[in-house]
């Protein structure tokens, strides 16, 4: 499992209170403290903290990286925002760039954008199966965008192992969205045949449970459904102890981990980048 560490977002409010102060030093604790717990990449996500998202996008990568050399996953919709970020971003420890559609009403190029930033950093990219018409709400929609993504990508000269789909999870409790987990593990099955090697697959897993009341629940149950169905990567909250040994024992148990009696602590050892 490739996990992404989600807590330097700016909806956090311990992290968008240490953007608007300028104070590094939550952000370099979160670092520090996701590092430990096994993240391969951090994202680094601005949100809606700050109105200058292209210097806060540098000041977060040179803070981050002063405190760990976990790769870091460059999160924006903006591709001036990541174009910001890789100029300070130390891309020989590897970086991803999340996230883009497939094209936009005003920009029908941005995947073409976020695919060729990848490539010239040596890094991957996490592709979101959205387009100009939204977020699609069937599994042929969503199955199509991921095609039509691969497809694109390849020619640009991205290899699948690079690529990331990200199928987009909804809130469960948005009205006529209890159907679409579902869809999501259909979308999964149908994408993960499309070359060999696959491209990755990878979700925001805390979007499925917000405004719920059982959110770590939901998080930890949907991320063991997913990963039976193939999926491989997710940004989520790698310091939610029992959603990792979740996450180890659903591996385990796929026979993608070695069992020994201490197949938890040995998970918990290898660092996030060699699972």
């Amino acid at each position: 499992m490739i996990a992404i560490g989600e807590r330097i977002n700016g909806m956090f409010t311990v992290v968008k209170d240490a953007i608007a102060a300028h104070d590094p030093r939550p952000i370099q604790e979160l670092a520090r403290q996701q590092a430990a717990a096994g993240a391969a990449y951090l994202d680094i996500n601005i949100g809606t903290a700050a109105a200058d998202q292209e210097g806060t996008m540098k000041w977060l990568v040179e803070t981050v990286q002063a405190a760990v050399a976990t790769p870091l996953c460059l999160d924006s919709q903006k591709p001036a925002v990541i174009k910001a970020g890789l100029s300070v971003c130390d891309t020989s420890r590897g970086v991803l760039l999340n996230s883009s559609p497939l094209n936009r009403k005003s920009d029908p190029d941005v995947l073409t954008k976020y695919a060729s930033m990848a490539m010239e950093a040596g890094g991957g990219l996490i592709a979101l199966t959205m387009d100009s018409g939204g977020v699609p709400q069937n599994v042929d929609r969503r199955v199509e965008i991921a095609a039509e993504i691969l497809t694109k990508a390849m020619e640009l000269g991205m290899m699948p192992e690079k690529l990331f789909i990200d199928p987009i999870i909804l809130p469960v409790n948005v009205p006529g969205a209890q159907a679409q987990p579902g869809n999501i593990l259909a979308a999964i099955d149908q994408i993960r045949l499309m070359s060999d090697p696959p491209p990755h697959i990878t979700m925001g897993l805390s979007n499925l449970s917000q405004g719920t009341a059982e959110r770590p629940l939901i998080n930890r149950t949907f991320m063991i459904m997913a990963i039976s169905h193939g999926c491989d990567s997710a940004i989520l909250d790698v310091l939610d102890d029992v959603l990792v040994d979740a996450v180890a024992t659903a591996e385990m148990l796929m026979n993608k981990q070695i069992y020994s009696d201490s197949f938890v602590k040995a998970y918990r050892s290898t660092s996030g980048a060699q699972r």
